[in-house]
């Protein structure tokens, strides 16, 4: 089937399943668990990184979806709305959840000696002479680049995750954030910048980030 063809059958799939929720069928509600829950959970996974915490989250948010539905104007796909839902619960559980100690991002960031001449990073050589990330499968690359992530400060791993893997645009994620869009694009720039100077060691300098974060998310058309 084209990919065009396949997109179709999404909304057209979303559309029904809308119909059945709204009408009050029976099994409605079940299904769209069934069929979303999946990609909910992993979404809030990403976010928040605890199993017991994205259950929960993607719990709120299927409650959420129930009670907002007689609102919903359809300006947007059933599971677009359902991904925006889903995101918010996680944000809302990153906000009541006590903070761990976090790294600073400026110690993440690249370094310039005195001369203002970038300092570069030792590879690791762990493959026997070969190239850093030459003898590394897509499963080590996706782990690797998700403990990156991990490593950054929550809150420039929250707009990298939101960005880079999650798919939202520079409007979107700015205003679930509730950030002005020049301020989440200076966050983004630096925490892909840290992101960076975090795989560098295993993986070399990278050109292409959007490669390497869809690995991680295991997405396609994601920002590069």
């Amino acid at each position: 089937m084209a990919q065009d063809d396949t997109q179709a059958a999404g909304v057209e799939g979303d559309a029904e399943l809308l119909r059945r929720l709204r009408t009050g069928e029976s099994g409605a509600y079940e299904a769209l668990v069934r069929e979303m829950g999946p990609r909910l959970y992993a979404t809030a996974l990403r976010i928040l990184h605890r199993e017991e915490d994205a259950r929960d989250a993607v719990q709120d948010a299927f409650l959420s979806a129930f009670r907002s539905l007689p609102k919903f104007a359809g300006d947007s796909s059933l599971s677009t709305w359902m991904h925006r839902i889903a995101i918010n619960a996680c944000l809302m559980k990153l906000r009541t959840r006590r903070r761990k100690p976090e790294r600073s991002i400026e110690e993440l960031l690249p370094r310039y000696s005195d001369n203002g001449h970038r300092v570069q990073v030792e590879l690791a050589d762990q493959h026997g002479g070969e190239r850093p990330g030459a003898a590394l499968d897509q499963r080590e690359t996706g782990e690797m680049v998700r403990g990156a992530i991990e490593e950054l400060p929550e809150n420039y791993r929250i707009v990298l995750v939101l960005r880079d893997i999650e798919g939202l645009d520079t409007l979107e994620a700015a205003t679930v954030l509730g950030m002005t869009e020049n301020a989440l694009k200076t966050r983004l720039h630096r925490a892909r910048q840290a992101l960076r100077e975090l795989l560098a060691p295993r993986m070399g300098r990278i050109s292409e980030l959007g490669d390497v974060t869809r690995v991680a998310g295991g997405k396609e058309g994601l920002v590069s």
